[in-house]
């Protein structure tokens, strides 16, 4: 073997021995874990003015910190996510001459516009369920908002129902999105079961 290629396969050979450098990674999110199905469970608490059914890896808990405020909102409670770190506040009121339909409508409407200018855009889809008596307007805020789902239901006549999604992490579309997809189907099937008493 001449002397150059002896070189050669010198400086391979000690080339070779350098461990490989690999391009870092990009940034990734933590891998959530939805529960490995939907079952659910009805809520129908004594003297409340509706029922529905809720799943049962959740909690209901009163919403105390508001009841604090407006001892008005008994019937205001949250449905607690405790694997996922989510929660849907669910607030209620009783149509009135004090608290007028169109004047429920457009507070509504405005708490769930509000995240406009974080929202990539926001799609209401209006839904009726005439059996029961129940239509309302189901809400997906796109983006980086604080709430991805925001819905009403009302019978027109007496029952404001209200309800928003909300995680305990600082809001990013993208981790939350197998979340949020799980429980979306959850939100449609409380908003199927709603019963007025």
């Amino acid at each position: 073997m001449s002397r150059n290629a002896l070189i050669i396969v010198l400086f391979m050979a000690i080339g070779s021995c350098r461990p490989p450098v690999f391009p870092p990674k990009p940034s990734g999110y933590f891998k959530i874990d939805t529960p490995s199905s939907h079952q659910y469970r009805l809520f129908s608490r004594e003297g409340f003015p509706y029922t529905f059914e809720y799943p049962v890896y959740t909690t209901i808990e009163d919403d105390t910190v508001f009841q604090s405020k407006d001892k008005h909102n008994p019937y205001w409670i949250n449905i607690n996510f405790p694997t996922l770190g989510g929660v849907i506040n669910i607030t209620y009121k009783e149509i009135s001459a004090e608290h007028p339909y169109m004047t429920l409508v457009a507070e509504a409407d405005d708490l769930s516009f509000i995240h406009h200018q974080k929202a990539d855009y926001i799609d209401p889809y209006v839904f009726s369920f005439r059996d029961h008596n129940v239509s309302g307007i189901l809400y997906t805020v796109g983006g980086n908002a604080a709430t991805r789902y925001q819905f009403t239901a009302t019978d027109s006549v007496k029952h404001f129902f209200r309800g928003a999604l909300y995680f305990n992490v600082t809001p990013n579309a993208d981790s939350l999105k197998p979340a949020t997809d799980f429980v979306v189907k959850d939100i449609q099937h409380l908003l199927g079961t709603l019963r007025w008493k």
